[in-house]
């Protein structure tokens, strides 16, 4: 069955088989946050161990899980991790601005930085707003198409949430010079929370975006 990106709390992971390394995105939790598997030969990388750690633990299965990424501090985004750590072993990454307020960190990552799954690399786009230390990572398939781990920096029908004016800048700004103006509109995003898009559904709204402030 083709990849949706559509998943449901406590219902089955839906898994996008590329080249070289698969993406299977699961819901968990009562936020119906999203986390995401890669795995790359018989190497995994965990983006966001959001919740529920028995089930990422089961999807994860024997395959070694090198690492877990967390792309912002907000709480919903790493009940699971110090569980996962734990059991797997696993690095456990996020950008400096944010570490300190998430547990059980090993490293922390800033713009321009790689983290590896197996022979694939992810490259760190760190985009203020959001949060201090919020990060998109980036997959460039050898196909041409990009991936992007957005977190919850864009999400379809606009940016993440913010506090003030002055962070919504700082989102919007971050976006449109680093995700919007440097990527094709065939790019598909994968949020922390709810359905993926691609970067063309969503461009012609970012006028609207900056309009209405959020």
């Amino acid at each position: 069955m083709a990849y949706t990106g559509h998943v449901t709390p406590g219902g089955p992971p839906d898994t996008r088989e590329l080249r070289d390394v698969s993406i299977t995105k699961v819901s968990v939790g009562p936020m119906d946050n999203n986390a995401y598997l890669l795995r790359s030969g018989s190497r995994q990388l965990l983006i966001d161990a959001a919740n529920e750690p028995a089930r990422l633990l089961k999807l994860a299965g024997s395959a070694p899980l090198d690492t877990v990424v967390t792309t912002h501090r907000h709480g919903d985004h790493w009940q699971a991790l110090a569980e996962v750590v734990r059991s797997t072993g696993a690095a456990s990454l996020a950008h400096a601005d944010d570490a300190p307020g998430i547990p059980v960190i090993t490293g922390t990552l800033n713009d321009g930085d790689t983290v590896t799954v197996g022979d694939c690399t992810l490259r760190v786009i760190h985009v203020v707003g959001h949060t201090p230390g919020s990060i998109v990572l980036l997959y460039q398939d050898p196909d041409g198409t990009a991936h992007l781990f957005t977190g919850d920096s864009l999400f379809p029908g606009g940016p993440g949430r913010t506090t003030n004016p002055r962070d919504f800048t700082s989102l919007m700004d971050d976006l449109e010079a680093k995700i919007f103006g440097r990527f094709e509109d065939d790019t598909w995003f994968y949020p922390g929370h709810g359905k993926d898009s691609t970067l063309g559904a969503e461009r012609p709204a970012i006028r609207e975006w900056r309009a209405r402030g959020w």
